[in-house]
């Protein structure tokens, strides 16, 4: 019966559309889709409305109003449109820049956000084509724009596009301007309040001027330019996965100094069906195969690729048996603060005023480097939106050094607000040629890193819980964690609890409660032990499963104790995973 009554309401909701003033190839997509037997696509295209929320849309395309379509895309930029002009009155030419990846139909979704913004009376800055996601949150900054929007869906599979929206501060927007513009794109209950009759006279074409401003921006950031000129041939592999690093990265390394920049031809081909990968994810081993084995053929020094919008950073490096292995995120980020921070210490760039930033799931190492070297450290929640705020909130006041998050993304410079793999890579290669001028591999400048500050190893692990019923076994979960803390996980006692809910740190030890700083609750538990372990529990806020983050720690006094070392932290996760039921 509520199968029955599910079906006629999607109906209902589809045959709205083929009576609207909605085009004939829609129309047509719809009709198939209720004169087919299987009902499944009509339910999944009709079922619900898809979601602007706090990041934007993100779904599957096609017809219908759970899909990425010109129309929901329409009703989104019609509501930030509406936004915009209650918001600043006073100026008297409103802009926004509209940037977008590979990914099949984001050009024509720019386009018709183009002409939507501009029926509204604002300025329209359009890249010309593709684009990396944080050069149009640089554009933004660089041309002094209010808004802005770029059409990604990421590192998802192919059948997906997204739409994320900015401030003029060039960053994901964040807390009140993120609810608001949902209000206002809920407003919108008819596609004929949508304008899609555009301006042309508002409509302006961006490229290589913003492409030269942006890498000119990046070159600033080099540390070590005599490394760079004495290891100027260091062999990189990179891959933008077919997407929009193909544009502006392997230039940004050439601009930077380095002259042996070794491509993966058949993913320079730029694609919204990424051929030759199952996912564009840099976090995904099979993504990096075809330049791992381009980097074996060639004795390369280091592989690099991004995601389709690259804004993401994945690395392959040889290790001391001469396999190639994969860096994961907290490894890159951790790399990339090690290297800052000694580079800004050696050259006295640190005044007492500088910090940097990570989310509160990322390594618990990087803080041991911070606090060290006298650098102020800010944790922050999962996303670079938050990253981008602690940024905001200290300009004029401090000394931004760099930013990053386990999920391989960093940003080590301020010119843009979004993670960036453009400005990463650059500075990655940089840090291998620094290593190298030190003679060391880019593996072994992580051991000494381990053998300096500790060991420690991280392991991701996701419940899946699925329907009704999984959601409400994940919310008894997370109850359960808050309600009966752990007093001990694998054998080591519990000393701290953050409960991001409640914004409570307890000391277990003492019974003492101290108030969490963060600009507002999340639902996050974390655990301190004795032993340096730190586990993070936090439900999906996209998908049905209930994730863990866990991080032990061991001790390296050579390089020589590596695998040992690995092998400790991994019988460890294992005990931590039993200790947890998971």
């Amino acid at each position: 019966m509520e199968n029955s009554s599910l079906l006629m309401e999607v109906v209902a909701k589809a045959q709205t559309w083929l009576a609207g003033n909605y085009d004939a190839e829609t129309k047509s997509d719809i009709r198939r889709m209720i004169n087919a037997e299987d009902k499944t696509e009509l339910i999944e295209s009709f079922y619900r409305d898809l979601e602007f929320g706090t990041g934007g849309l993100r779904g599957i395309m096609g017809a219908g109003t759970n899909r990425m379509n010109i129309y929901t895309v329409g009703a989104a930029t019609q509501g930030l449109s509406n936004y915009l002009k209650a918001q600043f009155p006073k100026v008297k030419q409103i802009s926004v820049v509209i940037g977008h990846d590979c990914r099949n139909n984001s050009r024509l979704f720019s386009e018709i956000s183009a002409n939507i913004f501009s029926a509204n009376g604002i300025k329209v800055y359009l890249f010309e084509d593709l684009r990396p996601t944080p050069e149009a949150s640089f554009a933004i900054r660089q041309l002094g724009c209010q808004s802005g929007i770029i059409l990604t869906a990421s590192h998802n599979p192919k059948e997906y596009n997204g739409y994320k929206a900015y401030w003029d501060d060039g960053a994901q927007m964040i807390a009140p301007h993120d609810e608001n513009v949902i209000k206002e794109v809920l407003k919108i209950k008819n596609v004929d309040e949508i304008k899609f009759k555009g301006n042309p006279d508002l409509i302006e074409i961006i490229g290589e001027k913003i492409d030269k401003a942006f890498i000119e921006a990046i070159k600033t950031l080099s540390l070590s330019p005599e490394a760079i000129k004495r290891n100027s041939d260091l062999k990189i592999v990179y891959t933008p996965i077919h997407g929009t690093g193909v544009k502006l990265i392997p230039r940004a390394l050439c601009e930077y100094g380095f002259t042996n920049i070794i491509n993966v031809p058949e993913q320079d081909v730029t694609s919204g069906d990424f051929p030759t990968v199952v996912s564009p994810n840099p976090e995904e081993p099979a993504a990096l195969d075809m330049a791992v084995k381009k980097a074996i053929a060639t004795d390369a020094d280091i592989v690099m690729a991004s995601d389709p919008d690259a804004d993401r950073l994945g690395i392959a490096v040889k290790n001391d048996k001469g396999e190639w292995i994969l860096v994961n995120g907290n490894q890159t980020a951790l790399l990339f603060v090690y290297y800052l921070i000694r580079r800004w210490k050696e050259l006295g760039k640190i005044t007492g005023k500088e910090y940097i930033v990570k989310t509160i799931v990322t390594t618990e190492i990087i803080k041991q480097i911070a606090e060290r070297n006298g650098v102020e450290l800010f944790d922050c929640y999962t996303g670079f939106k938050w990253i981008a705020s602690v940024i905001r909130e200290n300009e004029g006041l401090k000394n931004y050094i760099g930013g990053g998050e386990e999920s391989y993304g960093f940003l080590p410079e301020d010119f843009a607000r979004d993670k960036d793999a453009v400005s990463s890579c650059a500075m990655m290669a940089e840090i291998t040629a620094w290593a190298k001028d030190n003679g060391k591999t880019l593996f072994e400048l992580l051991q000494d890193i381990y053998i300096e500050y500790g060991y420690g190893k991280e392991k991701g692990i996701s419940v899946v819980r699925k329907g009704k019923s999984g959601a409400e076994e994940i919310l008894a979960m997370m109850q359960n964690f808050s309600k009966n803390p752990p007093k001990e996980i694998a054998g080591s006692k519990v000393c701290f609890i953050k409960d991001y809910e409640t914004l409570e740190l307890k000391n277990v030890a003492l019974g003492k409660v101290t108030k969490l700083e963060m600009p507002c609750t999340a639902n996050v538990l974390q655990y301190f032990t004795e032993d340096g372990t730190k586990i993070s529990v936090r439900p999906s806020g996209t998908e049905p499963k209930i994730k863990f983050y866990i991080e032990v720690r061991g001790e390296m006094k050579t390089r020589a104790d590596y695998d040992a070392a690995d092998a400790a932290a991994n019988v460890k996760i294992e005990a931590v995973r039993t200790s947890l039921g998971v």
